[in-house]
């Protein structure tokens, strides 16, 4: 497999390609027409047949997660966008909202009249003032062409939709953190059961979704579920973006149908940087259990990343060569994780900040094998015990660098600093030859 599927990236080399008549031109807002032609029921039925997995990480059917939703309850329904995108490595998000925002706008009206919404919300990370403007800009547009508001294109159908600002914090990246953090409270993670598809936003009936998946409805509607479906591998169907970083000659986006390999998208970046080779990557981000150059043909999709041990999530592959200390890697990661903790559970609270402290010994050369062994069991005693999944994530950088590089660990207690410094790796390699 060679070939991208250019849909949501299509247009992004054009100057004007945010703007909402270049949008219209490329066929933009002709899927919300032949939506709002078809009973609700027929357009959550359509997505569960496409096969649309969540693109936020978790993988869940988008399709689904909309059925969850009580009808006939008498309750607002709401549509909340994640668009917190915040982890080391994801950078996808932040150019579609830039280059394609109303794909996005066009996705939030599609599904909100699917679940019978009448608000919803973008939830955008607050440092990335650009794209907030960049939205802001695109839902005035909408707004001003009658998509939204009002009796939407004489359909009887109102919606109103707002571009919320967050105010930089990672934790609000999971789910019900950013609902207690657009009701005005302290963004931390709330108790499951009940989930938000019963009691959400304002305690009524929520679906929460992340940027891509959202923006990926206007084509299943236009195209059709056995379009999207014919893309992928059998249980992971579709397209999505993959974001190469790191030490690749070409890094960017990829856009290309679940299941490629990172062999295959690093033959079409242009490979590693000339003169080195693959170390180490991610397959989703820094939560996500690190890879190595023996999983460089394990298909990029839910079901084959999970056999090899890993997690798509995000699909932020960040390629790291052979000059990288994975030990230094893992400790910069942990250090984020202890920062953007909330604070909310001790397993996360605690372990992240005794993983940092460790790390940053080790990393120094002043620790001990024997800290390898308390690293792995401060992970046992923080994976499946935190409040929320940032507690998990977490945890998979360490065990996964200390499974796959337990050797470079002790190369630094061995030369006393990090091996990755000339004189110290000279003295290790002298004193092992």
């Amino acid at each position: 497999m060679t070939t991208l599927t250019p849909i949501l990236t299509k247009y992004w080399d054009r100057p004007d390609s945010f703007t909402r008549s270049a949008y219209e031109a490329d066929g933009g807002y002709r899927a919300l027409r032949t939506a709002l032609g078809m009973p609700q029921d027929d357009i959550i039925q359509a997505v569960k047949d496409s096969g649309l997995r969540g693109r936020g990480g978790a993988g869940f059917p988008t399709g689904m997660k909309w059925g969850f939703i009580p009808q006939g309850d008498g309750k607002p329904h709401y549509l909340v966008v994640n668009a917190d995108e915040s982890e080391p490595g994801t950078c996808k998000d932040i150019p579609l909202m830039m280059a394609n925002p109303h794909a996005l706008v066009e996705g939030v009206i599609i599904s909100s009249y699917a679940i019978r919404a009448n608000f919803a919300v973008i939830y955008v990370r607050g440092e990335v003032l650009h794209v907030i403007r960049r939205l802001q800009q695109a839902v005035a547009e909408a707004y001003e062409a009658g998509y939204i508001g009002t009796d939407i294109l004489g359909s009887g159908y109102d919606l109103e939709l707002v571009v919320h600002s967050g105010a930089g914090a990672y934790i609000c990246g999971e789910e019900t953190a950013l609902l207690d953090s657009l009701e005005g409270f302290r963004g931390q993670p709330r108790l499951k059961p009940p989930f938000p598809a019963v009691a959400g936003l304002y305690g009524g009936p929520t679906v929460i979704n992340n940027v891509e998946s959202i923006a990926s409805v206007p084509s299943i509607v236009a195209n059709g579920a056995d379009w999207f479906a014919s893309m992928g591998t059998e249980k992971s169907k579709g397209f999505g973006i993959f974001s190469l970083s790191g030490h690749v000659t070409r890094p960017g986006q990829y856009e290309a149908p679940l299941g490629i390999t990172l062999r295959e998208l690093l033959d079409m970046a242009g490979g590693i940087r000339a003169g080195h080779r693959l170390k180490f990557w991610t397959p989703g981000g820094s939560s996500t259990p690190i890879f190595t150059d023996e999983h460089l043909d394990v298909p990029l999709d839910f079901e084959s990343v999970g056999a090899a041990g890993s997690m798509l999530g995000t699909r932020a592959l960040q390629i790291f060569d052979e000059t990288v200390c994975v030990v230094r890697a893992v400790l910069r990661w942990s250090e984020f994780y202890a920062h953007e903790s909330c604070g909310k559970c001790t397993p996360c609270r605690e372990g992240t900040y005794w993983y940092k402290q460790m790390l940053k010994r080790l990393e120094a050369g002043q620790g001990t094998e024997e800290d390898l062994e308390t690293l792995l069991d401060l992970s046992d005693n923080i994976l499946g015990r935190s409040f929320c999944a940032l507690g998990d994530g977490a945890t998979s950088p360490v065990t996964s660098s200390i499974k796959h590089f337990r050797e470079e660990y002790i190369r630094h207690f061995e030369t006393g600093s990090c091996p990755f410094d000339e004189a110290a790796s000279t003295v290790w390699a002298g004193a092992n030859a």
